[in-house]
């Protein structure tokens, strides 16, 4: 019954294959839990037998003192609840047993970002760099690999992309005319960047090189073989491209750099529902989170200028 489930949810409401393989790991480990004896396919009326709240409630105290963080074991019950909502509305279960379990409470750290120093700082070293390269190869061309490194930071940075929408972008998504990335997000949904001036001259000079490596794959960004870029392949890009570079410290990923956009966006006064738009975020309330940066960095220039926090000598 539960590859039904993983069907409806793939092909029906279109989750991402990351969100599939996350609701199915739950799936599949609830599972284990509540059974002694795993079988390979499981009655209709086994599950209706242990989808109970006490039996959700132990396997959620498991994960806990097993070392999974609660958001983890939200994440699961996420997934058990859609699994008992679908039960429900197929007549397989009478009520969802996962509303009478409590959630176990998360704690929410603010999103890591890079100053914007930092990344100013980046983009300067980078690009001189690769002017040097390119003098070095005697032909005026930058090595390949390096452009499309410090292109990845710049369309990660600028947009604020996705990391899978980043894998699944298009030469044809980007519209040189119209200055924008035409980008499909989560539940497949639509939306468009806008890109500054600067960035759209970076972006045909870029496209160039794609064109002259692949041949026109039509993939805006490529692998060495000129194919499709992967998940990992961006990890690696994005902790390769700053690390030991001077401001970076902590976590280096491409969704950092998704948070540093939104927080340098909302410091320089953009409006929280254009970034919410650009994002591509689903609520308001997913965005507003980057406001807590924004006020930390308040309350530090506000303690610094204030004439009562001076020290008196």
């Amino acid at each position: 019954m539960e590859e039904l489930f993983i069907e409806y949810i793939s092909v029906q409401r279109r989750y991402s294959p990351r969100t599939v393989a996350l609701y199915r790991g739950a799936i599949e480990s609830f599972r284990d839990f509540a059974l002694s004896d795993v079988q390979s396919e499981m009655e209709d009326a086994q599950w209706q037998q242990i989808l109970t709240p006490n039996l959700i409630r132990g396997y959620i105290a498991r994960g806990l003192e097993d070392g999974l963080s609660p958001r983890t074991m939200n994440l699961h019950l996420s997934a058990l609840s859609s699994f008992c909502n679908w039960m429900v509305r197929n007549s397989l279960l009478e009520a969802n047993p996962v509303r009478k379990v409590f959630r176990p409470k998360e704690a929410r750290p603010l999103p890591q970002f890079y100053t914007q120093a930092s990344m100013e700082g980046y983009f300067s070293e980078s690009s001189a760099q690769g002017a040097e390269d390119a003098k070095a190869a005697g032909d005026g061309k930058e090595p390949f690999g390096e452009l499309r490194e410090r292109m990845i930071i710049l369309v990660l940075y600028s947009t604020g992309m996705r990391r899978a929408e980043l894998c699944g972008l298009k030469v044809s998504d980007f519209d040189p005319g119209r200055k924008v990335f035409r980008v499909t997000g989560k539940g497949d949904k639509p939306r468009e960047i806008p890109v500054p001036d600067r960035i759209c001259e970076e972006v045909l000079l870029y496209l160039k090189r794609v064109e002259e490596k692949t041949g026109g794959s039509g993939w805006f960004f490529v692998t060495d073989k000129g194919r499709q870029l992967y998940p990992a392949f961006v990890n690696n890009v994005v902790k390769h491209a700053l690390s030991g570079v001077e401001g970076f410290t902590g976590k280096k990923s491409p969704h950092v750099l998704r948070h540093t956009l939104a927080t340098h966006l909302l410091n320089n006064g953009a409006d929280i529902n254009s970034i919410k738009e650009v994002l591509g975020h689903s609520s308001l309330a997913a965005t507003q989170v980057y406001t807590h940066n924004s006020f930390e960095q308040l309350k530090k220039i506000y303690l610094t200028a204030h004439p009562r926090a001076k020290k008196r000598k």
